[in-house]
Parts: C-alpha cells; sequence; structure tokens
C-alpha cells in the first residue's frame, strides 16, 4: 500500500507542481525627471485565479488578453501603488504582453511626475490570496540598476531615495526629525542627560559635558550603523538603565571630590550611541543614502538634545538664584529618582526583557 501511494504521489506531484507555479512577480522600475515607467511581469496563473478564467493559459491568447484587459489593468493599478515625495501617482497603462516561455503576462505601466522626485514609495500586494506570494522590485536610474527588493504580504511596501540632490533632501526631511523624535521620547537618554545637569555648573561645564556625551555617542553611533561594531540589545539596554543609575549615584557623592560628570559623559555617551543605532537601524535605512540618513539623525538627535538642555539647566539655575537651598535640594532628590528610576529600568531589562 505505501509502494502504490508513493508512486501515485510520484505521478501526481509534476501536475501539482505545474498547478500551482512558485508564486512570484516581478516588477522593474525606470526613475526619469519626468515619468516612472514600469515593466510588471505577473504569472498565468494568478491572473486568472483572480479573474476566474479556467485554463490559465487561455490568457497567453492575444485575444483573451484583449477581452479581459480592463480587469487586468484595474487590478494593476489597484495593486501595484507609487508614491512620490508623499503624492500618489496616478497610473497609465501603455500595453499588455503575453510570454508565453514564461507562462506570463507582461503589463508596461507608466506613471507620470510633475517633476524629479526625491522619495519614492512603492506597495504592492499583488495577490493577496496566496500569503507566499512575493514581489520582486527592481529600481532603475540612468538605465542603472540602484536597489532591489521583494515584497509581500509582511512586508508590502518600500521606500527609495532617488540619487538626487531631491533625493539628498528627502533623506533629510525623514531622518532629522526621526532623530530631534527619538531623543524627546527616550526617557531613559533623557534621564541620563538630566541627571548630568542637576547639579548645574557654569556655562563652560555644561558645554563640555554635552560635548563630551555628543562626540562619545556620535561615534559608536556611526560604527554600530555602518555594521563595523556591532553590540546586541539584550547588553546595551541594561548598560544604559545603568549609567543612570552611575550618574545619580556620582552627583550624590560629587561632594567628596572633583567634577567627573564629563568624563561620566564621555564613557556613556560610547553606550547610548548603540542605543541610537539600534532604534536608526530599525528605520529601513536608505542603502544608497546611508550616510546622510546617519548624518541627519544625528544632527535630530543634537537638536533634541539641545532643546532639553537649554529648558532644564535654564530651569534648574533660576531656582538656585532665587532659593539656593531648594536647588540643593532638588538636586538632591533628583539624583535620587534618577537613581531609582535605572534601577528599574535595569531590573526590567534583564530579568523581563519582554517587557523592554
Amino acid at each position: 500500500m505505501r509502494a502504490a501511494l508513493l508512486a501515485f504521489g510520484l505521478l501526481v506531484w509534476p501536475a501539482c507542481a505545474w498547478a500551482h507555479p512558485a508564486p512570484f512577480s516581478y516588477a522593474d522600475l525606470s526613475i526619469a525627471p519626468a515619468a516612472i515607467d514600469g515593466a510588471v511581469v505577473l504569472h498565468v496563473f494568478d491572473v486568472a485565479h483572480e479573474l476566474r478564467i479556467d485554463p490559465a493559459d487561455r490568457l497567453l491568447d492575444a485575444a483573451t488578453v484583449r477581452t479581459h484587459r480592463a480587469a487586468i489593468e484595474a487590478l494593476v493599478r489597484a495593486r501595484l501603488l507609487i508614491a512620490a515625495d508623499g503624492r500618489t501617482l496616478a497610473s497609465i497603462v501603455d500595453g499588455i504582453d503575453a510570454l508565453a516561455e514564461r507562462s506570463s503576462l507582461r503589463v508596461r505601466v507608466r506613471w507620470p511626475l510633475a517633476g524629479p522626485p526625491g522619495r519614492i514609495d512603492v506597495t504592492a500586494a499583488l495577490f493577496p490570496y496566496d500569503p507566499n506570494h512575493q514581489t520582486f522590485l527592481n529600481v532603475y536610474e540612468k538605465g542603472v540598476l540602484t536597489s532591489q527588493a521583494i515584497l509581500d504580504l509582511r512586508r508590502a511596501s518600500y521606500e527609495y531615495y532617488a540619487g538626487s540632490r531631491q533625493g539628498t533632501w528627502a533623506v533629510v526631511r525623514k531622518f532629522l526629525p526621526a532623530g530631534v523624535h527619538h531623543i524627546l521620547i527616550g526617557p531613559d537618554h533623557l534621564l541620563f542627560l538630566v541627571g548630568l545637569l542637576l547639579l548645574g555648573g557654569t556655562l563652560r561645564q555644561l558645554t563640555t559635558i554635552v560635548t563630551a556625551f555628543t562626540a562619545a555617542h556620535s561615534v559608536t553611533l556611526a560604527l554600530a550603523v555602518l555594521g563595523i561594531v556591532n553590540a546586541p540589545a539584550r547588553l546595551i539596554e541594561p548598560a544604559i538603565a545603568l549609567s543612570i543609575v552611575y550618574v545619580g549615584a556620582d552627583n550624590l557623592l560629587i561632594g567628596q571630590g572633583r567634577d567627573m560628570r564629563a568624563m561620566v559623559a564621555f564613557v556613556f555617551g560610547f553606550v547610548h550611541g548603540f542605543g541610537f543605532a539600534n532604534v536608526l537601524r530599525e528605520m529601513d535605512l536608505p542603502g544608497r543614502a546611508l550616510g546622510w540618513s546617519l548624518v541627519s539623525f544625528n544632527v535630530g538627535v543634537e537638536i533634541g538634545q539641545l532643546a532639553v538642555v537649554i529648558v532644564v539647566a535654564s530651569a534648574l539655575a533660576a531656582v538656585r538664584v532665587r532659593y539656593e537651598t531648594l536647588g540643593r535640594r532638588l538636586a538632591y532628590a533628583g539624583s535620587v529618582v534618577v537613581m531609582l528610576a535605572g534601577g528599574y529600568w535595569f531590573i526590567e531589562r534583564v530579568f523581563f526583557a519582554g517587557g523592554i
């Protein structure tokens, strides 16, 4: 019986394999100042499934393609979307060709542009009925292949930045605000910075502290994003928490020695740089504009950091000038809070990693 079943399976398998071809589509996009020209290759099996045509081979006949052209055009327009600098483009189908040797249809599409684009967003969910379906995307500029991506149900969109002045500005517009946003919503980085400012000091002292922190985290941010040095988040996140604990403790003990805040900022700045890099890598960095994305994000971090320093340092200085005793008490209480928060994050990140 087992031998019979095996023989039957071997006989049926080729037919099944033909009936369910590899679930792939292909999209080639060529970007020019006035338009994006595309060629989309779709397997007739998938198109036939969508249009309820049986057998699928009928779509290799030119007359059948003409009959169903409107439906094929509507399918491509609805499921392959392109936006330039945030504006969705209208598509024009120039023609549909049958590729008998590939059992496929090639749909030639054109997306007119108002001007040279900076950022192109491609969204492709061509055949959602098949969860395994993938679209292989190739992007060309001036006839040169510049980027490739694979889109599916898990990752249906892809950002592309043109290799032009417009593309550079598009990168800056995205990653500079992202850097500002990250430092302002990152409670651990903010608390570390606030901890360094609690004791106040002269403008020169505060400038030295902030500069040391900036220089250090800029180095590790660049090294990590470029893949030169890698540090796992499971080590970096607890280390960042410990740096916060240390800052609070150092503030409480500073009366027994000289001010070491600049050195603390510099040493732990390297650790925080890896934390920034982990966030930046999650943003799907554009390979062709890696340098600009890195610089823009870092400048955004510095802008957000500078805003925090100005507000916190000014507020603390104003309190000390009017109420010296209150200022000292505030620095002491703040340092204790910094230590407790850092200790809480350390325990959470070491023993309850799922809560990070």
